[in-house]
């Protein structure tokens, strides 16, 4: 169908069987793509790809396991013939404080966060050489600005993910690769809402949130940043490499929320 944004192409989205990876699965699909769906749990990838249709299929894998990152790659490439595009999405999101945040578990975080996005676009490159260039999102977070205090190793991960997403755009922007990054804010992911009112908060909290937090007075909603990934992963975006930016309701950088108070 013309005037579709990823027509004709192949898009691996990791970490895609809910939150942001689902809806970007979904929107890249609805937007004419091919789409490798990953994720840990065969239920869940096998009912998303039954419910997205033939244009879909999905590879299982941890990738805290550089095999993992490797196959990933290998099965879209097997599956569609090609691959045009990265969403590095999948990502570890516990909580932790410096005084429980051991060598194990710091290392556990930056695998998944920060290493499995490297060798993933390194494992595409080939492809992406031979097809005369490709596009990555790296998903990211504002917490990697600095980051709550609970969020320490969460926190390094997506700052180390951000140079990495500059780094690469330059190293390889003149063969066509670009390397995109977002800084996402604070999203109504399941995961999130469920953990949220694990500790307290009503249902239905994330429409009511507090306009020092949400100008809109809710959270964004996953659909709303996978439009912004699926742009980035479109030739529409060409050929801009190496933006980061935050999706998020207000300024995180230099923000006074008392600036209008009376």
């Amino acid at each position: 169908m013309a005037g579709l944004m990823l027509e004709g192409k192949v898009i691996l989205v990791t970490g895609s069987t809910t939150g942001i990876g689902e809806a970007t699965a979904r929107r890249c699909i609805a937007e004419g793509a091919k789409v490798m769906v990953h994720g840990r749990d065969e239920a869940r990838a096998g009912a998303l790809i039954a419910d997205l249709g033939e244009n879909a299929a999905y590879v299982l894998g941890d990738l805290g396991d550089p095999a993992a990152c490797e196959r990933v790659v290998d099965a879209t490439v097997e599956r569609f013939g090609r691959i045009d595009g990265i969403a590095n999405n999948a990502a570890l999101t516990w909580r932790s404080r410096i005084e429980e945040t051991d060598a194990e578990k710091f290392d556990r975080m930056i695998a998944v966060n920060t290493r499995a996005p490297l060798l993933i676009i390194r494992r595409a490159l080939p492809t992406f050489r031979k097809l005369g260039g490709g596009a990555v999102v790296n998903i990211g977070s504002v917490n990697a600005l600095a980051g709550a205090a609970y969020l320490l190793p969460y926190s390094v991960s997506k700052g180390g993910l951000a140079t990495m997403s500059r780094n690469l755009a330059n190293a390889l922007a003149e063969e066509g690769v670009r390397i995109n990054h977002l800084n996402v804010g604070w999203v109504t992911s399941p995961n999130e809402i469920a953990l949220q009112e694990s500790e307290g908060r009503p249902k239905g909290w994330e429409k009511n949130v507090s306009k020092a937090y949400a100008p809109t007075g809710r959270l964004l909603i996953p659909e709303e940043v996978a439009a912004h990934v699926v742009f980035w992963l479109s030739d529409m975006s060409k050929p801009v490499s190496g933006a980061v930016y935050e999706v998020e309701q207000y300024s995180v950088i230099g923000r006074n929320r008392n600036t209008n108070e009376k």
